[in-house]
């Protein structure tokens, strides 16, 4: 145990360091997010990094224009993904009384699971995180053909999760939450798919 946290308390600081070095929000995000705050959306931010790494990036995100309504760090509930806790801590925080009319994207496995098991519609994102690991320029230069192959195998990797929705990056979110809102409506409820 002491090994651990030693190790624990030498990476803490140079993961926050380094975590500014892939701060940047991809192209489109702010326009996303207002699209969806202007339809009354609620904003609401949770993350595998424990509260001290969260700090940095929320302070980076705002930097850059980006201010969620509210933040779970996973060292601030008793379990982290792929348990709901985080994501359910974000619906009690921001007030929201239907768990179903909430949307969890992520752009990993475990990130979805956590939004299956609170309930939510899911939308994993497939080229601007881990899956793809390429840089936004890197993901606009691939060519056709190797990009419909990358999004083939990503889309196999969440299959195990059963996302509702994949898309490439945050900004084609407001087009999924137009189409989740249009389900709603006729009654579809995310447990049921």
């Amino acid at each position: 145990d002491d090994d651990v946290t030693a190790i624990y308390e030498r990476f803490m600081p140079l993961q926050i360091e380094k975590i500014g070095l892939h701060s940047a929000l991809i192209p489109g995000a702010l326009d996303a997010i207002a699209t969806l705050r202007g339809k009354g959306l609620k904003i609401g931010t949770c993350s595998g990094y424990p509260a001290v790494v969260m700090a940095k990036v929320v302070e980076l995100a705002r930097e850059n224009g980006y201010t969620p309504d509210h933040v779970v760090a996973t060292d601030e509930v008793p379990n982290g993904r792929p348990h709901p806790a985080q994501s359910l801590a974000n619906v009690i925080a921001l007030g929201i009384n239907d768990v179903a009319a909430c949307v969890k994207v992520d752009d990993t496995w475990p990130g979805i699971l956590e939004g299956r098991s609170a309930g939510m519609w899911t939308v994993a994102l497939t080229c601007s995180g881990n899956a793809l690991g390429l840089t936004y320029e890197q993901f606009k230069a691939l060519p056709k053909d190797k990009l419909d192959q990358e999004r083939a195998r990503i889309g196999q990797m969440f299959e195990g999760s059963r996302p509702h929705y994949l898309i490439d990056t945050i900004a084609d979110l407001p087009a999924v939450i137009d189409d989740i809102n249009k389900r709603l409506a006729r009654g579809e409820m995310p447990q049921a798919n």
